[in-house]
């Protein structure tokens, strides 16, 4: 059996069925399975995702009765067999069909003839299949070529205007560059980059931060340095975040929404491991991640706590001289990693602005006079971002905006909105 191709329905089946993160599901088959080729695995997975409805649109051509009728195995096999004839050059067309059919064999006994006979359809009249017409319907056009739902296409449209959406949608399909940060506690970007270098990997700096090296080539997180805590993967965007904590030794960091700890990691580093950060997060389970990150780095200034962050901690009020708050959001600056989010439907985020709210309402209370307030988000949505921001402040006068950025995918980073507020001392 080819477990590569195995494998990548595995992980495109349980998206199918139980809507999970690509990211997540894929480290796990991928850790069950061991595949030869785990790159081949990955390409296959997220260029089925990220292609799905240009996918399903070619099927629809294709199958009489349309995808929507077609069982959800019989949907991952037959997309993933097109995506491999429409997208990946290094395999011939008879082996995409002829492994994907004998995969189908095996997982989806009597349906082989169905995807076999589908499959060679697109071969024999791929030329018949056009995109919709652009000046016609312009955003079936735009919805099939990038594969992006009409909701998030008009949403984008509406608040960034169409060129940029149409830039927006392009640069949300491409593949993000592994960034890391560097620990400085243990190391220097300067050094850090030679140690990398020598050891096979191409690098380069970030632009936006001191702390972001860009690293090209296999095995970087089985290096002695990634183990030993030299650095984290991170977006350059999701480093910023932290950075515009400003931390400083010996403050008295609040992190409410802190799993897995990229970024309670980031200011623990920045602090130079003195004084101490309130690691907080609803879920029990992700506690033990946000430690696990803890312990690599070397942090020992961390302390975890189970926290749902719309209902707070009364301890904690007037006692921070920073809180950051990266609260839940839709997630659109980030589809380039997590390809399935483009497929929820808008009521799926129905809650998130009322959460955000209430999260950002409640942490407020925690902030010294003088102190930092950051608000971050990974989406891209002025809804989630700007809008949030002028309703808080409406009702909190005692705080103004001291810095406020959007980050989108067209720069290179993930989509980030942070804005940082100082909570203004009484006059007296």
């Amino acid at each position: 059996m080819d477990i590569a191709r195995k494998t990548a329905f595995q992980v495109l089946y349980e998206i199918e069925k139980e809507n999970s993160y690509s990211n997540l599901t894929l480290n796990k088959f991928i850790g069950e399975n061991r595949p030869e080729n785990p790159a081949f695995v990955r390409e296959l997975v997220y260029g089925t995702l990220e292609n799905r409805i240009f996918l399903d649109y070619h099927l629809n051509a294709l199958i009489p009765s349309g995808i929507d009728k077609v069982k959800k195995k019989e949907k991952c096999f037959l997309r993933m067999g097109l995506y491999q004839l429409m997208f990946m050059d290094s395999v011939p067309a008879y082996a995409a069909i002829n492994e994907t059919v004998n995969l189908a064999k095996k997982l989806c006994r009597g349906r082989e003839g169905f995807i076999n006979g589908v499959l060679r359809g697109y071969v024999k009249r791929s030329a018949e299949i056009q995109l919709p017409d652009r000046e016609k319907d312009p955003m079936g056009y735009l919805s099939v070529k990038y594969s992006f739902p009409l909701w998030i296409i008009e949403l984008w449209q509406q608040q960034y205007g169409e060129e940029l959406c149409e830039k927006l949608l392009e640069a949300s399909n491409g593949s993000p560059a592994l960034a890391v940060r560097v620990n400085l506690l243990k190391t220097d970007r300067e050094t850090l980059a030679q140690k990398l270098s020598r050891r096979g990997f191409s690098v380069s700096k970030g632009e936006f931060s001191q702390r972001t090296l860009y690293v090209e080539g296999a095995g970087l997180l089985d290096t002695d340095l990634y183990k030993d805590g030299f650095f984290s993967v991170q977006d350059e965007a999701s480093t910023l975040a932290a950075e515009f904590v400003e931390p400083k030794a010996y403050d008295t960091v609040i992190d409410v929404c802190a799993a897995p700890g990229g970024k309670t990691t980031a200011i623990g580093e920045a602090m130079a491991n003195k004084g101490v950060i309130f690691s907080c997060d609803v879920y029990p389970h992700k506690l033990k991640l946000i430690k696990k990150q803890a312990e690599r780095t070397g942090l020992t200034i961390v302390e975890t706590m189970l926290l749902d962050g719309r209902k707070g901690n009364r301890n904690f009020d007037g006692k921070a001289d920073k809180v950051l708050v990266d609260a839940p959001c839709s997630g659109l600056g980030v589809i380039r990693r997590k390809p399935e989010i483009k497929y929820k439907e808008r009521e799926d985020f129905s809650q998130l602005v009322q959460i955000q709210k209430e999260i950002l309402e409640r942490s407020a209370r925690y902030i010294k006079p003088g102190g930092t307030l950051v608000y971050s988000t990974c989406t891209i949505n002025r809804q989630e971002n700007r809008e949030q921001i002028e309703n808080f402040l409406a009702n909190n006068g005692e705080f103004a905006i001291e810095e406020m950025r959007e980050f989108l995918p067209t720069e290179g980073l993930d989509g980030f909105f942070l804005c940082k507020m100082v909570r203004q001392k009484s006059q007296s």
